[in-house]
C-alpha cells in the first residue's frame, strides 16, 4: 500500500474515530444529566417502559434500603426546590442536600441570590425529580427536587428510571397519598410529599387526582393540605376546585385552608371566591380567615369586602377581625378606613379595635387623629 493511500486511510479514520468517541460520551453522560445534580450514588439505570409500579416492586424486592428516582414534567413557574438543611453554603442554591438524612424541602420563586446578595437569573425548571426510599418492601420516604439542586446520595443504592410515563407517576404517588395515615412519620415523609408531588406534575391526570383528594370522602388532612397546592400550582383548574370546596366541604378547618389556597392563587376567579367566603360562609372562623387573606391581596374589591364585613357581619368577632384586616392593607388604604371606623362605627368594641390598630401604624395621620379626639374630650 502506498504512502499516499496510507495517508488517505488515516485522514478518513480520524473523523470516524472522533465521531464514535463523541457518541459514546453522549451515551455515558445522558443518564448523569437526567439525574440532575445527584452525586455519590451506587447508581444503575433501568427503563420503566413496562410500567412504573413494576419497577418499584422489583427494586423493593431487593431488600435492604434502595432509592429509586426519575424525572417528570413540572407545572410552569419559576420554582426551585432544594432543602432546608445543607452540607455547605458553597453554591448559590444553598449548598448540597443530603438524600438520606436531610430534612424538609425549600421552595422559592426563582429569585436566587449569591452570598453577596446579587440576583442570579435562572431559567425556570420544566421538570423535577421524584426520589423514593424503599425499605422493607415499602416506601418509607418521598423527596422532590428541581434538577439544579445539588444532592449527595451518600453512597446509597439508586435505581434511576428512564421512560417513566407521567400519568403512571401521578397514579403511583396518588395511591401513596391516599393511603397515608392521618399523622406520624409515614404521614409526613410519604403522604404529604406524595400529594405535593402530584400537584407539581404538568399533566391533566394531576388535576383529576387532586379532585379525588378534595372529595368529601377523603381524609380531612388530605383535603386541607391539597387546598394550598390547588392555589399555588394549578391555576384556573385549582381555583375552580377551591370554589367547590368553599361551597361544599363540611369541615370549617378545611374551608379555612381553602381560603389560604385562594389567597396564593394567581387565578382572577380566586379573589371573587374569597370575597364570597368572607361575606357568606357559615363559620365565623372561616369568614374571619377569608378577611385576613383578602387584606393581603388588597385591591378595591378586597377593601370593599372588608368594609362590608365591618358594617354588616352579624358577629362582633368577625367585625373585629375585619378591622385587623384593614390594618394589614397598605397604609394609604388602611389608615383612612381605620379612622373612619374609629369615628363612626356604632359598635364600641369595633371602634376600640380600630383605635388600637391605628396606634400600631405610627402613621402621622393617626397621630393627628388622636390629637383631635383628645382635644375634643
Amino acid at each position: 500500500m502506498s504512502q499516499g493511500h496510507q495517508g488517505h486511510q488515516r485522514t478518513r479514520r480520524g473523523p470516524i474515530v472522533y465521531v464514535t468517541f463523541v457518541v459514546l460520551c453522549a451515551l455515558v453522560v445522558r443518564p448523569v444529566e437526567a439525574q440532575g445534580r445527584l452525586s455519590n450514588a451506587q447508581a444503575e439505570t433501568r427503563s420503566a417502559a413496562q410500567g412504573l409500579e413494576r419497577e418499584v416492586r422489583a427494586a423493593a424486592a431487593r431488600g435492604g434500603v434502595t432509592w429509586i428516582g426519575y424525572r417528570v414534567p413540572m407545572v410552569a413557574g419559576p420554582r426551585q426546590m432544594c432543602c432546608f438543611d445543607t452540607i455547605s453554603t458553597s453554591s448559590f442554591s444553598g449548598g448540597m442536600c443530603r438524600l438520606e438524612s436531610g430534612g424538609g424541602v425549600s421552595m422559592n420563586d426563582g429569585d436566587i441570590r449569591d452570598r453577596n446578595g446579587a440576583r442570579i437569573m435562572l431559567e425556570p425548571a420544566s421538570e423535577f425529580l421524584v426520589l423514593a426510599r424503599l425499605e422493607g418492601g415499602s416506601v418509607s420516604r418521598i423527596r422532590t427536587f428541581t434538577p439544579d439542586c445539588d444532592v449527595d446520595a451518600t453512597a446509597m443504592p439508586l435505581v434511576w428510571l428512564t421512560d417513566v410515563n407521567p400519568d403512571e407517576s401521578v397514579a403511583w404517588l396518588a395511591s401513596l397519598a391516599s393511603s397515608a395515615p392521618d399523622a406520624g412519620d409515614r404521614h409526613d415523609r410519604v403522604g404529604k410529599t406524595a400529594m405535593s408531588a402530584v400537584a407539581l406534575h404538568n399533566v391533566p391526570a394531576a388535576d383529576r387526582a387532586l379532585e379525588r383528594f378534595v372529595a368529601p370522602a377523603s381524609p380531612e388532612w388530605l383535603r386541607g393540605d391539597t387546598a394550598f397546592w390547588l392555589g399555588n400550582a394549578r391555576g384556573d383548574a385549582g381555583a375552580r376546585l377551591l370554589a367547590r370546596m368553599m361551597a361544599d366541604d363540611p369541615s370549617d378547618k378545611v374551608r379555612e385552608q381553602a381560603a389560604f389556597g385562594l389567597s396564593v392563587s394567581k387565578s382572577p376567579a380566586a379573589v371573587t371566591t374569597l370575597i364570597a367566603a368572607a361575606r357568606d360562609d357559615r363559620s365565623t372562623k372561616v369568614r374571619s380567615r377569608a378577611l385576613f387573606w383578602l387584606a393581603h391581596n388588597a385591591g378595591k374589591a378586597a377593601v370593599a369586602a372588608i368594609s362590608s364585613a365591618i358594617d354588616n357581619d352579624p358577629e362582633t368577632e368577625v367585625k373585629k377581625k375585619a378591622v385587623f384586616a384593614l390594618s394589614q392593607l397598605p397604609k394609604d388604604e388602611g389608615v383612612p378606613k381605620l379612622m373612619e371606623v374609629a369615628r363612626n362605627n356604632r359598635n364600641p368594641e369595633v371602634r376600640r379595635q380600630a383605635m388600637f390598630w391605628l396606634g400600631q401604624t405610627h402613621d402621622p395621620r393617626a397621630v393627628k387623629f388622636f390629637e383631635e379626639i383628645l382635644t375634643k374630650r
